[in-house]
């Protein structure tokens, strides 16, 4: 089986990660292993990530694997340098199996080697090694050696200074030096280590490094050239020669073809598992994997064993091949887990066998014993009778035991059946008796004991019996105060308790043997899922995944901006015709759009979607944290633009709002955190309704709906009389609010005067846009700036910003006025100086200061002017080049603006081919999943609680301590935590209130430092909600969220 890298895998994966990873920037580096590594790569709206395993190979990869929870030193050193980096080249060094990684424009560079024990080296532009992965000392492998602080050499790499043209004198001294080493062997008498046959091909490898053996085998097969001959052989030969050359030349080209194109055919050889004939009919499951080319060698064409898998890419063919590789030893890993439980299950089989099993042994023996008794009643009553009669003489107990010892050296018939030694002291003796099928048998033995014993030549035949009847004999305690028959009941009553207590024991180890059986399968079923868990495929996120988003309750979606790049990115790109602007007077609101369907731009949004939007602008603020609702607003896409009434445009993430605004009730601060599955194109079917707009929209308007430019009654006929009044009076609080802020934004102009920025407008335009910046002054974070609606209040902010506008350039007009008069006292002294040095010339000066020491503080006036000179310089400089910068951008934004509003005029969608691919399909986004539906994938979504409605995973969140990542742990965990409880899972998938094995596969692939991202707040606190959610079971009701969680989930 192929593990390592060849030269020309390695050229081929270096020229497709050249076109892959080249402009992406490094976003985090991690450890999967002591050896092996996962690196990411990311720009907006692409990301990549490749493993690199040291010596053996480096392949992009669509699988998530599990991360060390710590970087190693050596990780946290690549970290260090290569974190955020922009990756400009990626090549091969020379024709050696080497990859280049070059960051920044080589200001750093990340050698990969894939030959002897492999390295991985980061050095910097002048290639002193400032990381690497394992030490290389000359001693250990006779390298060169290699260390932090040393330089990496390049000189000495295959084909470094380029590959030399394939030549015929480059083949004949290839082939000659390889007959001189084939003579060298032979004369020193040792044993040739090659085959003849793969002399020739080797010795090619060896001389012209650029072509792989397996390729040349390859060539030779093509141009039917023998590879079985001795280079010696091709020598001699000019026709064998050309031949040969034929062969390279077709290599060179193959070469040639791969690396042609962006993106290589790769070829996995694999082996059948059954040996089978059938090709069509074996599946992916059952082949080994055994080899990969980036061409289909011709050597494997023949062979009845062999199956060839193409794949698009020679990255995703060497992923799909290791990641085999890992699967198999996966799969192994499961069976070993399997064959474990089984042993386990059989061991506690077999010990619950074996004390039935005793037990049945003791009832058998007692009846045993007890039949015995009633077989030799008369001689247990003789045995009993002569040690009571001993006992009653007063015989010493030790002389008694002596006594019976002596009479059975005599072949004393009653001593002969007592066992010593006696039990006296618990007033019984051991007999042995034999059982009632013997009885005939000793009794023949008893009357023909005195015959035998009088011939010599018997007796050696007789003394076998002798020897063999204790073997058949039973030991039987007696008990010396009862009657044999009264011994023979206490055997039996023995039995009948053995008997009653293997019955208890039997009920009760079954019992124990399924409980025990049943815990080794939940043993093995956690363990099973955590291994699944090691290798699984990437989800590839949505486009609007990176925004705050949610779907609402009535099907749209809703964006949210993270930072006011993402602001204008959502002006730009997503907010259009018939769209929806929300946002809000308070400090941390999110600017969200909510995006109308594009079929029908015209039809109007619905409240309950305004009013979840609404709670998300709210939740994304300040007032999360303070536990204040606020209201937010909401204006159409037609009102919203980048250009002041002046002509200035605004910065990044600050836009105007025109019109009226319309306010909507306070939200409540209340979130949900979720999954949505997506589900194939077929299974949409079965959810026909759900997205409401799709029937609806087409029809007309729906009655429930509010216009476009609907006012605040409109909005608020939703709700409750009560829930009216309490807004009106909030909107009334909220409008004193709002002329408080507008009488504190007079002083903060007077903050400015430090600021540095240049004035890019004229003399004329000079106060607007210095209102503008007052403007955004005065607020915390980027907000809107509302235009008024009437020309009079436009002229109350002309006359408020010119104030500060004079009062900022009032301290820079004063050092400009005549300089102050002199103190009292110096003006004496100033004459007394002009007459002692009256006569004084500049050289005298000059002199007299180098004198005293008085030139070196002049000089260094002199260079202190100089530099403060050239620093006014470089401001001057960069101050020119923001005036530039700023007057492109203003251009830019003034000729979107132009072409937006005239989309917005003319309906004209502005979008490319490629955003309007990008704009997905809603329909395949389901809260719960039908019976029959393909779950493809689960999609973490957080939203304001009334759009989790139809949510099958849903739990409530509130402002509280806990930090959101710790929050989604525990989610998780009380997700799928224990999926093994009696009634939890629905192994069929047919039950909608109960888990499926699906939605517990793909929830568990969930990391949580992934979904953390997905929440828009801070901190949380969580409140279980009912049905599938709260899956722990009835004994975990109101473990995380407390007592009060309870009281909070009610309806108020």
């Amino acid at each position: 089986m192929k593990q390592r890298f060849s030269s020309l895998d390695v050229k081929v994966i270096a020229h497709e990660l050249s076109n892959s990873l080249v402009t992406l920037r490094v976003s985090n580096i991690y450890d999967l292993s002591s050896k092996i590594f996962l690196v990411k790569f990311a720009k907006p709206d692409h990301k990549q990530q490749i493993i690199i395993d040291s010596g053996f190979r480096c392949h992009l990869t669509e699988f998530a694997r599990a991360t060390a929870t710590e970087p190693s030193p050596f990780v946290a050193r690549l970290r260090k340098f290569l974190k955020t980096r922009r990756v400009t080249s990626v090549s091969q060094v020379g024709t050696d199996r080497i990859i280049e990684f070059q960051f920044s424009d080589g200001q750093y560079k990340l050698f990969l080697e894939f030959y002897a024990g492999g390295n991985i080296i980061l050095t910097d532009r002048e290639l002193n090694i400032l990381a690497l992965l394992r030490i290389v000392t000359e001693k250990d492998e006779g390298q060169e050696e290699l260390r932090v602080g040393l330089k990496y050499s390049l000189e000495n790499r295959q084909n470094y200074n380029g590959i030399p043209p394939l030549t015929k004198e480059r083949l004949q001294n290839a082939l000659q030096k390889a007959a001189e080493r084939g003579e060298d062997g032979l004369v020193a008498g040792k044993k040739p280590k090659k085959k003849a046959q793969d002399a020739l091909r080797k010795a090619l490898a060896v001389s012209i490094t650029e072509f792989p053996p397996m390729l040349v085998d390859h060539a030779m097969r093509i141009t039917e050239f023998d590879s079985s001959l001795k280079p010696s052989e091709v020598l001699q030969n000019d026709s064998l020669l050309e031949h040969l050359m034929r062969s390279l030349q077709e290599a060179q080209r193959v070469i040639q073809d791969i690396t042609s194109s962006e993106v290589a055919k790769g070829y996995i050889i694999a082996k059948k598992k059954d040996g089978s004939q059938a090709q069509e009919e074996i599946s992916r499951k059952g082949l080994i994997y055994d080899d990969f080319h980036p061409f289909r060698p011709r050597q494997f064409e023949d062979d009845p064993t062999s199956v060839f898998l193409e794949y698009s890419g020679f990255n995703k063919t060497v992923d799909e091949f290791f990641s085999s590789i890992e699967g198999q030893k996966l799969e192994a890993r499961l069976q070993e887990r399997e064959l474990a439980a089984k042993r386990k299950i059989e061991a506690a089989r077999k010990d619950q066998e074996k004390r039935l099993g005793g037990l049945q042994e003791v009832q058998e023996l007692n009846v045993r014993k007890a039949g015995a008794i009633e077989a030799n009643v008369e001689r247990v009553q003789e045995a009993m009778d002569a040690v009571n009669g001993l006992i009653a003489q007063g015989m010493d107990w030790v002389e008694i035991g002596k006594l019976i010892e002596l009479e059975q050296k005599r072949n004393n018939p009653v001593a002969s059946i007592i066992k010593l030694p006696l039990k006296l002291h618990e007033n019984t003796v051991t007999l042995l008796l034999d059982e009632e099928e013997f009885i005939e048998d000793e009794d023949s033995a008893y009357a023909t004991d005195s015959d035998v014993s009088d011939s010599e030549d018997e007796e050696p035949k007789n003394k076998e019996p002798k020897q063999k009847m204790p073997d058949k004999r039973l030991a039987i305690d007696i008990n010396l105060a009862l009657s044999p028959w009264s011994n023979a009941r206490e055997y039996y009553d023995q039995k009948k308790s053995a008997a009653i207590k293997e019955k208890k024991t039997l009920e009760s180890s079954t019992k124990a043997l399924k409980s025990q059986e049943a815990k080794i399968a939940q043993d093995l079923k956690r363990g099973l899922k955590q291994e699944k868990a090691v290798l699984r495929p990437v989800r590839k996120q949505f486009w609007f995944e990176k925004f705050i988003w949610f779907i609402s309750s009535d099907g749209y979606l809703v964006l949210g901006g993270k930072d006011a790049q993402q602001n204008e990115i959502l002006y730009k790109k997503y907010l259009k015709k018939g769209d929806v602007y929300l946002h809000g007077d308070f400090p941390g609101a999110s600017i969200v759009v909510i995006r109308n369907n594009p079929k029908t731009p015209d039809a109007p949004i619905p409240p309950s979607t305004l009013s979840q939007a609404g709670t998300l602008v709210v939740a994304c603020s300040s007032a999360w944290d303070s536990k204040a609702g606020m209201s937010a607003w909401w204006v159409n896409a037609d009102q919203v633009s980048k250009s002041t009434p002046s002509g200035e445009f605004l910065p990044t993430g600050s836009f105007m709002v025109q019109g009226k605004k319309n306010f909507l009730p306070p939200a409540q601060l209340i979130l949900g955190f979720g999954a949505v599955f997506l589900i194939s194109e077929a299974s949409k079917a079965n959810h026909v309704k759900h997205r409401q707009y799709n029937d609806d929209a087409s029809n007309g308007p729906r009655s429930d709906a509010v216009p476009s430019g609907g006012s605040i009654a409109a909005a608020e006929e939703v709700h409750e009389e009560d829930d009216d009044k309490d807004s009106v009076e909030d909107d009334v609080d909220q409008s004193d609010a709002e002329e408080e802020e507008k009488d504190q934004v007079h002083p903060n102009p007077l903050q400015s005067q430090d600021h540095t920025e240049p004035q890019i407008s004229n003399d004329d335009d000079q106060v607007p846009s210095q209102e503008i910046k007052d403007l955004k002054i005065s607020e915390e974070k980027q907000t809107e700036i509302s235009e008024a609606n009437d020309h009079d209040s436009e002229s109350e902010d002309d006359q408020t910003s010119e104030q500060p506008t004079t009062g900022t350039q009032t301290p820079s007009q004063q050092p400009n006025k005549g300089p102050a008069p002199s103190k009292r006292g110096k003006r004496g002294k100033a004459k007394k100086i002009a007459a002692k040095y009256k006569y004084q010339d500049e050289e005298d000066r000059i002199a007299a200061q180098k004198l005293i020491g008085a030139a070196a503080g002049q000089e260094k006036a002199e260079a202190e002017a100089k530099a403060k000179a050239a620093r006014e310089a470089e401001l001057a400089l960069q101050k020119e080049r923001r005036r530039a910068q700023h007057q492109r951008t203003q251009k830019e934004t003034a000729e979107y603006e132009k072409a937006r509003k005239m989309m917005l005029e003319q309906g004209v969608d502005m979008l490319d081919d490629d955003q309007e691919e990008k704009m997905t399909n809603l329909d395949v986004l389901v809260g719960t999943a039908l019976p029959g539906d393909e779950i493809l994938e689960a999609v973490p979504m957080c939203a304001p609680w009334a759009a989790m409605a139809k949510c099958k995973y849903k739990v409530k969140l509130q402002p509280g301590p806990v930090k959101k990542g710790k929050a989604v742990r525990e989610i998780l965990t009380r997700w799928v935590g224990d999926v093994s409880q009696k009634g939890k899972m629905d192994e069929e998938s047919r039950d909608v209130e109960r888990m499926w094995p699906r939605e517990a596969e793909l929830l568990r692939g969930w990391k949580p430092e992934e979904v953390t991202n997905t929440i828009p707040v801070g901190k949380v606190r969580i409140m279980v909600s009912g049905g599938a959610a709260a899956m722990t079971g009835k004994g975990e009701k109101g473990k995380s969220g407390g007592g009060r969680g309870g009281k909070g989930s009610k309806r108020r």
